[in-house]
Parts: C-alpha cells; structure tokens; sequence
C-alpha cells in the first residue's frame, strides 16, 4: 500500500498532473504507513 501511495504520487505530480492522483497517493501513504508502525489487535512487532 505505501508504494502503491508513492507511485500514485509520482505519477500524480510528474506523469499526469492530476490532483485527485496526488490527493489518492497521499492518503494511500499515510494509511500504509499507519497500518505498518501501529499494532493492532495487540499484536507486538519486535524490531531487531
């Protein structure tokens, strides 16, 4: 999901200046990012 958001961004600014892209890329980056650094359900990740 968070490459999915970076690529969404890259094409939304680059590729084909859309601002719906830039806005979608956004929000897919922040909710991958949120759904990778926040346990949930309890569940613990152990960083090495």
């Amino acid at each position: 999901m968070v490459v999915l958001g970076i690529v969404l961004l890259v094409l939304g600014l680059l590729v084909a200046s859309l601002h719906v892209l830039l806005w979608i890329g956004i929000v897919l980056l922040v909710v991958g990012l949120v759904i990778n650094l926040v346990p949930i359900g309890g569940s613990r990740r152990r960083i090495y």
